[in-house]
């Protein structure tokens, strides 16, 4: 009698491990479908917060508007709703600085694809930044913010919101210091003394010289943050396409 065969169960094959999947290299025409389809999510990306960059300008310009219509349309506002909107203004400017700083990220990958990639196919160099894609990849893998808020900040006051502070200052000036502009019934005219202008500046319980200080304080700041900070260097020098 034949002794009857043990059936051995069948050996299960090994688990693929995760970096088995990505061992293999993509071939030129996979590689540049992947290279598109990023570069076109990257655009759409930085599109997106552009447009949100734009919305903040948008909400700070009709901030301003109002707020010039409501203090010098009638005697009766208050110069304060101006320093109101001086405080506004910097609100806007602090959230724009944050989302520049989302689309600054964006940018400058979409950057690395054209001064990397299309240049060197519209106009091949020489071993130029070979490594960009190892360095894309790093940016991927640990994502971080590439200028900080103070330059942000700097950049986006340099670029708009000094315009807007000026228009604002200008505007409390001729409230303080044009009698119609405070009181119903009188004529149009400039007040008679700098000290006459300092004592229509109070607000509240605070005196006219302070708020007079105050006011110059703040603007002396965006003054220096504005034209005595550092230029940016590069693609976002003077002169250069930026934004």
């Amino acid at each position: 009698m034949t002794r009857p065969e043990i059936v051995k169960p069948a050996e299960e094959a090994p688990a693929p491990r995760v970096s088995d999947a990505f061992a293999s290299r993509l071939t030129s025409s996979e590689l540049v479908s992947t290279l598109s389809h990023f570069h076109r999510a990257e655009i759409a990306r930085m599109a997106g917060w552009r447009d949100r960059i734009d919305r903040t300008s948008n909400w700070a310009i009709t901030v301003v508007a109002a707020m010039l219509s409501v203090s010098l349309s009638t005697a009766s506002a208050h110069h304060g709703v101006l320093l109101f909107a001086m405080l506004l203004i910097t609100l806007l400017l602090w959230i724009e600085a944050r989302r520049y700083r989302f689309f600054d990220v964006y940018r400058a990958r979409v950057r690395q694809f054209e001064r990397y990639y299309f240049a060197q196919i519209f106009s091949p160099q020489p071993d130029f930044a070979s490594n960009w894609l190892a360095i894309l990849g790093e940016g991927l893998r640990a994502p971080r913010f590439l200028i900080s808020q103070r330059a942000a900040l700097v950049r986006r006051l340099r670029r708009n919101y000094i315009f807007m502070y000026m228009i604002l200052l200008l505007a409390w000036v001729l409230k303080i210091s044009t009698p119609g502009l405070q009181h119903e019934g009188v004529g149009i005219g400039i007040v008679g003394s700098m000290r006459d202008a300092i004592i229509a500046a109070a607000l509240g319980p605070l005196p006219g010289t302070v708020v007079v200080i105050l006011v110059l304080v703040f603007y002396a700041g965006l003054f220096v943050a504005a034209f005595l900070a550092a230029d940016d260097e590069g693609e976002l020098s003077h002169g250069d396409v930026h934004v």
